[in-house]
């Protein structure tokens, strides 16, 4: 089977449509069963749902992220199999989408109004990494997976132990991230400078408690 090679505008279309099914829509997912799917719910507090949702509003938009640095990433990498594996772990960050926001509907909140915003300056930045090269494009997934494996971290510590359906989904992503890091780094992935790990860290403070609220 012959594979169709796409051409620039091609390319700029199918990011278009990738971007409006993120943000707006169902994006394509690998077809992974929800971890969280066979779990009864558990009683919980109307302060409790209602913490646990926005945790899970920060979640979904940290995917929304995800899947812009990817799908930039991809647009600008120059080896094509540095951009097969972008999109590929685009499509497992697409799975965790759809799981957080099944999961926000469950308890009974809505996804942030501030993801088509989060959603263009993290294709921008993905896109600008791309351009530098692939091995600083990779550097920056295997460092943003790190960090979003911190991050899941924290919020495992946060909600209760109770809540199995959760932390079902959160511990499936943060197996996912740490994959992803891996395959990363094995593909050529360098450590970036410390100034650019600290504005990451600086950039996601902002997101989470923005995210929170709005």
């Amino acid at each position: 089977m012959t594979t169709r090679k796409f051409s620039p505008l091609d390319r700029v279309l199918l990011n278009l449509d990738r971007a409006v099914r993120t943000v707006f829509g169902r994006p394509q997912t690998t077809g992974r069963p929800n971890p969280a799917g066979g779990i009864a719910e558990t009683e919980l507090s109307e302060q409790e749902r209602r913490h646990i949702a926005r945790l899970m509003r920060i979640n979904h938009t940290g995917e929304v992220c995800a899947q812009a640095l990817y799908q930039g990433q991809a647009l600008t990498a120059r080896l094509p199999e540095v951009r097969r594996a972008m999109e590929r772990s685009a499509r497992e960050e697409n799975d965790h989408l759809q799981w957080c926001e099944t999961r926000i509907d469950e308890l009974g909140d809505r996804k942030s109004l501030l993801n088509p915003l989060w959603y263009a300056g993290s294709f921008t930045i993905g896109a600008l990494a791309g351009l530098a090269g692939d091995k600083w494009s990779l550097g920056f997934v295997v460092e943003t997976e790190r960090q979003v494996e911190g991050h899941l971290d924290q919020h495992l510590a946060k909600i209760p132990v109770i809540d199995r359906k959760t932390r079902a989904v959160l511990d499936e992503m943060k197996a996912d991230e740490i994959h992803h890091a891996e395959i990363a780094h094995a593909a050529g992935g360098v450590s970036l400078p410390g100034p650019v790990k600290l504005a990451m860290r600086l950039a996601s403070k902002v997101m989470t408690r923005s995210v929170y609220r709005i």
